[in-house]
């Protein structure tokens, strides 16, 4: 019988064979090493350095873009404001994208038509401040009470110096722009701003729910219902504080006028200017406007400023107790303390803006202290 031997494979096989063969068995890297001790302290300096250096630089990074992110403020603030004509105009049938461009449209016009009949005569009589601004100082030394305070401090002396040196040659507004290039940047960043919020709050305002579904899907199944009625709740507080303070604050602008064309006080257009836009700063809004309006009043006559002041006092505690609570009604009733210290936080941290931002945002915080950190603290 014949006897086949057993072949041996490993010495016959091709060259191509080899080389796959040994293409297939894993490289060898050599023997791993100790795993990185994070307990030794070189290793816990190094990271706490490095996430220090990280930290910096995005700090740094925020700063730089800071008046970018101002903007995104204004125009969060500015659409959740909007946001309840938009849904007045949409329980009326209208979609979203419909009922959005029927409030842009509102409030484009609206500013236009303002501007169209309100600038002129308030350029003409803002130039007329400016013009008669030394001498509207030297009347003041008319008022006992004030020369004797420039005879004691010198303060009347002081400011119509500093005015004689800024108004002169009618280049005011040159020099406080910083030269003629100074006013050219100057207009055109307020304008490249105005447009940036303009759109920004468009986007904000039409995508408005789909950002907020968006954010809800991160929120466990469980808890959306509840976080979506409260992200609501939120956005409509931060919407009643914005119309409300605008109310508010037009009101006053409007109860200037009509008392400075009263009284014949001295520029009323601009004064009433000027009390809308302090109209909106909390808590020293209106005693800026108060001092801005007597001191202007003062120089037609001391009459004039002291049924001016007593008016304003008046109109201040009327809108207090009267006019306020009832526009705002309950949907921003926060404590006069946490108000106070939120105006001054947010006023210290972004200025005009914080303390706009600082009284809704604290009512935001005190809806979520009520509806989810108080109850879990009382029943723990």
């Amino acid at each position: 019988m014949a006897r086949f031997s057993k072949p041996k494979v490993g010495r016959k096989l091709t060259p191509l064979l080899r080389r796959k063969v040994k293409g297939n068995l894993p490289e060898d890297f050599g023997i791993a090493g100790k795993p990185v001790d994070t307990t030794h302290p070189f290793y816990f300096g190094f990271m706490v350095t490095v996430g220090a250096l990280i930290a910096l630089t995005t700090l740094r990074a925020l700063a730089s873009a800071s008046s970018v992110f101002i903007l995104i403020i204004i125009a969060i603030f500015l659409a959740a404001g909007l946001n309840p004509a938009v849904m007045f105009f949409q329980n009326r049938g209208l979609k979203r994208g419909a009922a959005v461009g029927a409030v842009m449209a509102c409030v484009v016009a609206f500013v236009g038509l303002f501007f169209a009949i309100a600038a002129p005569p308030l350029v003409d009589q803002g130039n007329q401040l400016l013009d008669n601004a030394p001498q509207l100082v030297k009347d003041l030394n008319n008022n006992a009470f004030i020369n004797d305070l420039n005879l004691r401090y010198g303060v009347i002396d002081s400011l119509e110096s500093r005015l004689d040196s800024v108004i002169k040659d009618g280049q005011f507004a040159i020099t406080a722009f910083g030269g003629v290039i100074g006013v050219g940047k100057a207009v055109v960043s307020g304008l490249f701003s105005a447009f940036t919020i303009l759109i920004l709050t468009l986007y904000f305002l039409a995508s408005l729910p789909q950002v907020v579904n968006i954010s809800l899907r991160f929120v466990p199944a469980t808890r959306r219902d509840r976080v979506s009625k409260l992200t609501n709740a939120i956005i409509s507080r931060v919407g009643s504080f914005v119309g409300g303070q605008s109310i508010i604050a037009a009101l006053a602008a409007v109860f200037i006028l009509l008392m400075g064309l009263t009284i014949g006080m001295p520029y009323p257009g601009p004064l009433a200017m000027v009390v809308l836009i302090c109209g909106f700063v909390p808590l020293i809004g209106h005693f800026i406007g108060m001092t801005i309006v007597t001191l202007v009043s003062l120089t037609d006559s001391l009459t004039t400023a002291a049924i001016a002041l007593g008016a304003y006092i008046v109109y201040v505690q009327i809108e207090n107790y009267v006019i306020t609570p009832r526009i705002m009604r309950k949907s921003l009733a926060i404590p006069g303390l946490v108000t106070i210290i939120a105006a001054l936080l947010g006023s210290s941290l972004l200025g005009l803006v914080g303390g706009l931002l600082a009284v809704p945002i604290a009512a935001a915080i005190l809806l979520i202290l009520d509806e989810v950190v108080f109850p879990r603290a009382d029943q723990s």
